[in-house]
C-alpha cells in the first residue's frame, strides 16, 4: 500500500527533516502546496485524512478542530484544505501519536499557537529529532501524559491512553468516546507483522501484551482509524494482539531450537489462521522483528 511505502522509506532513513511550509495564518491558510490528500467521513464530526504518511484524524469540536498526526513535512496545506472542505473552524490542538516524521512532519505548518499534545516518552523522542532542534522546538508537544489524559468534556471529550511499548515506547491511543471511535497510530498500523522501532523504545515481546491491553481496556469503540491502512474494528485489534503474541511464541521456539536470526527469518511464514495479513518489509522487515525479539528474550 502506498502509505506503507512512505512509512518504510521514512523509518529506513531514521526520520525526515521538517521543511518550512508556512504557518496557519489569520485566515487559516498557508502557501499552496502541490500535495493532495483524501478525506473520508467517519461520522458528522470525525474525518480520516489519508495520503502523505500516516492517517490523520480531524475531530470537529465546539472550540475548533483537533488533529491527530500531521503526516510528512509539506503536507500541512493538504491537511488544511481537507479540513476546510468540512468546517470553517480553526485548528486548535494537534495530538502526535508517536515520534516518527510521517506523523509529526507538518506540525510546524500549523504554528506555535496550536496546542501540541503527546505521551511523555514521545516528547522525549521528538526532542532528539533534527527536525525539532533550535527554534523548531516550539512544535514539540508541551502538554504530555504518562498513562491517561482527558481533553475537553461531553461530546467534545478525548481520552488519551498509554498501554505500554509497541511500535515505540510512546504510542498514544486517542479515543473519542461520544463517537465510539479511536485512532491507534502505528501501534496498529495495519494487518502486517509489526513495525518495531527499538531505537525509540519499541518492543517485540511487549507488542502483543500492549495491543491486548488496549483491546480489553478501551470500551464502546466501533471504529479504529489505524496508522496506515483502512479503518478497522475492535475485533481486528483483538486479533492483532493474538497475532503478536503468537509471533513471540514462535520466536521462543526458534531460540529453543538453536536457530540463528537469519535462519529464523528465512523460514518464517504467516500462520494460516491470520488470513489477509502480510509480512512487512519496513524497518528491516521480519528479520528486524526477530532480531529485536531475540535481543529481548535473551536478556531474560
Amino acid at each position: 500500500m502506498k502509505r506503507g511505502i512512505v512509512l518504510g522509506v521514512l523509518l529506513a532513513t531514521g526520520g525526515i527533516s521538517l521543511a518550512a511550509t508556512g504557518f496557519q495564518g489569520r485566515e487559516g491558510r498557508g502557501p499552496q502546496g502541490p500535495n493532495v490528500a483524501e478525506i473520508e467521513k467517519v461520522n458528522d464530526r470525525l474525518y480520516m485524512i489519508t495520503g502523505g504518511g500516516g492517517n490523520t484524524a480531524a475531530f470537529i469540536t465546539d472550540a475548533g478542530v483537533v488533529l491527530v498526526d500531521t503526516k510528512l513535512a509539506n503536507w500541512g496545506q493538504a491537511i488544511l484544505d481537507k479540513v476546510k472542505s468540512v468546517t470553517n473552524k480553526p485548528i486548535t490542538t494537534i495530538i502526535n501519536t508517536h515520534t516518527h516524521g510521517d506523523h509529526n512532519g507538518s506540525n510546524e505548518f500549523f504554528g506555535a499557537s496550536v496546542e501540541f499534545v503527546a505521551q511523555e516518552n514521545t516528547k522525549t523522542n521528538m526532542e532528539k529529532m533534527d527536525a525539532f532542534k533550535g527554534d523548531k522546538s516550539v512544535f514539540i508537544p508541551k502538554k504530555t501524559f504518562k498513562d491517561k489524559l482527558t481533553l475537553g468534556k461531553g461530546a467534545d471529550q478525548i481520552d488519551l491512553y498509554y498501554f505500554g511499548r509497541a511500535h515505540t515506547n510512546g504510542d498514544a491511543w486517542v479515543v473519542f468516546p461520544a463517537l465510539r471511535a479511536m485512532h491507534s497510530g502505528d501501534a496498529f498500523a495495519g494487518k502486517t507483522t509489526p513495525i518495531i522501532d527499538a531505537n525509540n523504545g519499541g518492543s517485540a515481546v511487549d507488542y502483543g501484551k500492549t495491543i491486548t491491553k488496549a483491546a480489553s481496556s478501551v470500551k464502546n469503540v466501533d471504529t479504529i482509524i489505524t496508522g496506515h491502512s483502512p479503518r478497522m474494528t475492535m475485533a481486528d485489534l483483538k486479533e492483532y494482539g493474538a497475532f503478536n503474541a503468537d509471533f513471540v511464541k514462535w520466536v521462543q521456539g526458534e531460540i529453543k531450537a538453536g536457530k540463528t536470526v537469519d535462519a529464523a527469518a528465512a523460514e518464517y511464514k504467516l500462520p494460516e489462521q491470520y488470513k489477509g495479513y502480510a509480512v512487512s518489509t519496513f524497518l528491516g522487515g521480519i528479520k528486524n522483528n526477530i532480531q529485536v525479539a531475540y535481543n529481548e528474550l535473551n536478556k531474560k
